[in-house]
């Protein structure tokens, strides 16, 4: 064998686990295996999960605030229009490195699967051209898909269509809007339209900016819902953000709940962007910021949890860790229950993984791609308590980052002791 990992633990299952590599692959997992391997790693009782996902992620905007401003007001739409002073001094090699760096941060966080959305607005698409170029040349450690995201909506000026048509000949993997920045819901309801028409015509994916406001009047979500139904897209259908449900009355949605059970569509919610962003105008009390993902988890629908920012105009905040954000919808989305902290911890693995359309070549089974964290924690609830480490980082069956947690040395009484905030044994 090339690897051996000894006492692990697995996700849903009892006891210690060995799980041998081959050529790539997991070639065996059992409780004793009599292998030998050229690498060995000793688990030490702690989790081995399948790697983390991000599914919404804006690389071409990240390690970039304070560029040209900072956003003082905190607001979606300041950002946007930061960013909108930033993108005409946009340079290809400063995209690259920025983004280069916010993978390396994900990676060592344990992420391996990145959607990432690239700005089309410009019609020079220098963001396009870097983050398709960036998915080719960090694929030995992430597979990145590229949105073609219109930052400032397609019909608001005359070359939006054209220019996402554009980034899809270039190689986009997905299409992109954002209906409730058009000037008014009739061209909102027409950019979603287009996007369904231009994912079904190149075979891509769709992943829709959807209702990102405290607007409860913003309903384009039903829309996606509708046209996911009628082209039988379905699974290959992300609503991103959604967070105006959040102040839906609730007789409409619990009706869209239904709705989308049945669209079989996927819904990513973003824990740092939606928690400061969302119903700034509300004053006191202030409402949640975020979509409606118990309900939406209850009734069966796929929700998955995006990073969306690292150091942007929108989010100036952030380090790549997908247990960060998991472990803060925990608190705003009043999901402490046992069995709600292992839903967030599907979130950042299975849920995305199905997002993303990956989950054919995902998880930690004989047969299946080596792709695996193993983490400074027993189990998925301490894993999100104390938001731990990645001990390694295993892809394609080879080590590509290893990580040494901190050790807190106390002083006291003369003695000293170690303190790592785990329940000390009985």
């Amino acid at each position: 064998m090339d690897l051996v990992v000894r006492n692990a633990r697995l996700r849903g299952e009892s006891g210690s686990k060995e799980i041998a590599v081959r050529d790539g692959r997991v070639a065996a997992i059992g409780e004793r295996l009599a292998v030998q391997a050229e690498r060995e790693i000793d688990a030490g009782g702690n989790l081995v999960s399948a790697p983390f996902v991000d599914p919404h992620l804006h690389l071409d905007a990240v390690l970039t605030v304070g560029s040209p401003r900072f956003n003082e007001s905190g607001t979606l739409l300041e950002g946007i229009a930061i960013w909108g002073e930033r993108r005409p001094s946009l340079k290809k090699d400063e995209v690259l490195r920025n983004a280069r760096e916010a993978v390396l941060w994900e990676v060592a966080n344990g992420v391996q699967f990145i959607r990432t959305h690239a700005d089309t607005t410009d019609s020079a698409l220098v963001t396009v051209e870097a983050l398709v170029e960036l998915r080719e040349e960090m694929k030995d450690v992430a597979e990145i898909q590229v949105v073609a995201f219109p930052q400032d909506g397609i019909f608001t000026f005359p070359e939006g269509e054209a220019n996402l048509r554009r980034a899809l000949d270039m190689g986009c993997d997905c299409v992109g809007a954002i209906p409730h920045i058009e000037f008014t819901r009739e061209d909102g309801v027409r950019s979603v339209e287009l996007a369904f028409e231009l994912a079904e015509q190149y075979g891509r994916l769709v992943d829709i900016h959807c209702d990102e406001t405290g607007d409860d009047q913003s309903r384009f979500v039903e829309v996606m819902a509708k046209l996911a139904i009628a082209t039988g897209m379905g699974s290959a259908v992300t609503a991103s953000h959604t967070t105006a449900m959040h102040n839906y009355n609730n007789d409409y949605a619990l009706k869209l709940m239904g709705i989308f059970r049945r669209a079989k569509m996927n819904f990513i919610t973003a824990p740092f962007d939606n928690s400061v962003l969302q119903n700034r105008t509300d004053g006191y009390p202030r409402r949640r910021g975020h979509t409606r993902v118990d309900e939406l988890d209850a009734a069966g629908v796929n929700v998955s949890i995006g990073h969306d920012s690292i150091m942007d105009p929108w989010y100036p905040m952030g380090r790549g860790s997908m247990l960060a954000a998991a472990n803060l919808l925990m608190h705003t989305a009043h999901m402490s229950g046992r069995e709600r902290i292992r839903r967030l911890f599907d979130m950042i693995t299975d849920n995305s993984a199905t997002t993303m359309g990956v989950r054919d070549r995902y998880g930690v089974r004989p047969g299946a791609p080596a792709d695996f964290v193993i983490l400074d924690a027993p189990d998925e609830f301490e894993a999100l308590r104390l938001q731990s480490e990645c001990l390694f980082v295993v892809r394609g069956g080879a080590v590509v980052c290893e990580t040494a947690p901190a050790k807190r040395r106390l002083l006291r009484n003369g003695a000293a002791r170690e303190v790592d905030f785990r329940i000390p044994p009985k």
